[in-house]
This record gives structure tokens, C-alpha cells and sequence, in this order.
């Protein structure tokens, strides 16, 4: 379902959006562009990306057990 948003840009912006994306393209162009920064699916799907690299979960452990370590020294 999509919503009817109104904006207001200045003029030298609108028409680089008509010029470069496109009548009729622009919703899409924005939409695009503003998801990443508002869309949970696209963080889940970025969580879900990082997971399957084994690399970088072996890093992230080793890091978080040093981590709890110095806790652990600290409180002493």
C-alpha cells in the first residue's frame, strides 16, 4: 500500500530529479533511497548477512570473551 507524501524542495533540486531520474520515477528514486533508513527488514537483513560470515562472527567472539575478561579483572 503506498501513501501520498508532499515535499518541498528547492527548484534546482527538482529539476535535477526530473532530468536525471525521470517523470514518473521519481517516488521510486526516494523510496529507495530513504528505506535502508527507516525499514527494520533491511536491518534484519544486514543482521542476517553479518551472521553468515564465519570470519567475522570468530572475530566478534573472540572480542567479546577478551571484553569479558577485562570486566571480570576490573572487578576485583
Amino acid at each position: 500500500m503506498h501513501k501520498k507524501l508532499t515535499l518541498t524542495v528547492d527548484e534546482a533540486i527538482y529539476e535535477g530529479l526530473h532530468r536525471i531520474v525521470g517523470r514518473g520515477k521519481i517516488s521510486q528514486f526516494i523510496e529507495d533511497l530513504v528505506r535502508p533508513y527507516v525499514s527494520d527488514a533491511a536491518l534484519d537483513e544486514g543482521y542476517r548477512a553479518m551472521a553468515t560470515d564465519s570470519v567475522r562472527e570468530a572475530e566478534a567472539k573472540e572480542w567479546t570473551d577478551a571484553l569479558a575478561v577485562d570486566v571480570a579483572d576490573e572487578a576485583r
